[in-house]
């Protein structure tokens, strides 16, 4: 794995990455710490493994009213500040319309945006006592620009990220702190190609840049997003979906 470019040093910074145990969580996780952050790794349930061995694992459930203060919790007692938060944790359920009952509605909300913007508020009122400012990244997804069928419930929560993003980088502006939005497209992992062969040849043959995206494409946007790079960007939503969006569907 080749590391971020040098400029992009997060010596001393201190990142939380939700959804750390899953393909992107783990992508991102991995960037940050190969740019030098310490990392504070989320995962719902079993298989907390480090991308590098040097990540701090923290189990808890989002979608209860205590989970956030868990993670961030344990973001500060083990290194008493946090400087980005990127709310990657999330389900991604099928279902038509017409199908979709009360509660499996309610579970893509409160997982997909009800957690969001408890870890988000949370996290920013620690940033705004800090007084240095910081970086909250969303990771959304092409789907919050187009839907695809049998995601309705999916797109909506998504489409409702980027303008939580967009709503929190106004009102948390004039603490310094930026919030913007990553939307992946397809993202590569074992077995999707055997598990989904016909999406993956409809992307391969509509994607401008030729393959599918890898995690390490979604971590290295994040971390230009909670560098100092992108120290005047903010309300943002950063597509990186190899082009596939610039066709008018896949």
């Amino acid at each position: 794995m080749t590391a971020p470019a040098a400029m992009l040093d997060l010596t001393g910074r201190v990142v939380i990455v939700t959804g750390a145990s899953g393909t992107i969580g783990a992508g991102i996780a991995g960037r940050f710490s190969a740019a030098g952050a310490s990392v504070v790794a989320h995962g719902h349930t079993g298989g907390l493994g480090s991308p590098d061995g040097t990540v701090r694992w923290v189990r808890a459930d989002l979608t209860s009213p205590g989970g956030p203060g868990a993670v961030l919790g344990a973001a500060l007692g083990e290194f008493g500040r946090v400087d980005a938060l990127v709310n990657n944790a999330g389900i991604q359920t099928r279902s038509s319309l017409a199908d979709l009952d009360d509660a499996d509605w309610a579970e893509m909300i409160d997982t997909n945006l009800t957690s969001v913007h408890r870890l988000t508020r949370a996290t920013a009122a620690v940033m705004e006592v800090q007084g240095d400012g910081g970086s909250i990244v969303h990771i959304a997804s092409i789907e919050g620009r187009q839907p695809a069928p049998f995601h309705g419930h999916y797109a909506t929560a998504k489409a409702a990220l980027i303008m939580h993003a967009r709503a929190a980088a106004l009102e948390y502006g004039p603490a310094g702190i930026r919030v913007n939005t990553v939307s992946p497209g397809l993202i590569d992992r074992p077995g999707l190609a055997d598990d989904w062969p016909e999406g993956v040849a409809r992307w391969q043959s509509a994607v401008p840049l030729g393959r599918m995206g890898t995690p390490e494409d979604i971590g290295d946007a994040c971390v230009f997003l909670c560098s100092g790079l992108a120290r005047w960007i903010t309300g943002v939503d950063l597509v990186v979906d190899g082009g596939v969006l610039t066709r008018p569907t896949w």
